[in-house]
């Protein structure tokens, strides 16, 4: 019987942490560019005596969903999606380069665009600087401009978004949300990627599906549940038949 309780209490806890990515997913539906987690587990067999017929669930690094999300216009210049394959490069809280769909940006206290959590967005010289109250423009190719009072009629080039599209079975995402090379490289610039600007990049979770799996999730959990509940009063008439005189 014991064989019974390891594998309904290992596929129990499998689920518990399924319905935690889905619930993750769920809660970020609304969020800009985000890309829906995806479970992954590993079965690796026991070893040693006894072990030969069980299996541990070994949970592995969450993997992605790259489907684009729906295209939104906001009227913002400072705005920005990536319209078909590629990422936005930003320099992450380790000082590290890191890739994001989220255009949400802005002009942080020091001048300087910023995503909506205040990373730098990188340019193709560094960070780029955009002037106090200028009307801000991003063209196709992510070259960023600014017109200003003075020359409404004359915009400035301030730099050029540094836009990617590395293979995406070559980025991990961290626990942060945003993507990086797994071997801690830097993607080159890649001239193709397109964007549109004074648009976002909706989130590409579909609820419903999501939903629908959560409550799947909570029936197969109940189901496991009740395979261990039935194992320990099996144990329990069994073991009272072999005690009675």
């Amino acid at each position: 019987m014991d064989r019974v309780a390891y594998v309904a209490m290992t596929g129990a806890k499998h689920l518990m942490h399924r319905q935690e990515v889905l619930a993750n997913n769920l809660a970020n539906a609304g969020t800009t560019g985000f890309r829906a987690d995806i479970d992954a587990a590993t079965a690796v067999p026991g070893r040693g005596a006894g072990l030969a017929t069980r299996a541990y669930s070994v949970q592995g690094s969450p993997g992605a969903n790259f489907a684009n999300g729906a295209i939104s216009r906001t009227g913002n210049g400072l705005d920005a999606a990536i319209d078909g394959g590629g990422f936005f490069a930003v320099q992450g809280l380790d000082g590290n380069e890191a890739y994001t769909r989220s255009g949400s940006f802005a002009r942080n206290g020091e001048g300087n665009l910023v995503t909506y959590g205040g990373m730098p967005v990188l340019g193709d010289g560094g960070p780029i600087a955009i002037p106090e109250n200028a009307v801000i423009e991003i063209a196709k190719d992510g070259t960023v401009s600014a017109a200003t009072a003075d020359a409404p009629g004359k915009p400035q080039t301030l730099g050029k978004l540094k836009l990617v599209n590395p293979d995406t079975k070559d980025l991990a995402k961290g626990l942060d949300g945003l993507f990086r090379l797994r071997g801690g490289d830097s993607a080159p610039a890649d001239e193709t990627v397109k964007v549109a600007g004074g648009s976002l990049e909706g989130s590409n979770v579909n609820v419903v599906d999501t939903l629908v799996g959560m409550i799947s999730l909570a029936r197969e959990f109940e189901m496991q549940m009740k395979l261990l509940t039935d194992t320990d009063q099996n144990d329990k008439q069994a073991a009272a038949k072999l005690l009675a005189p």
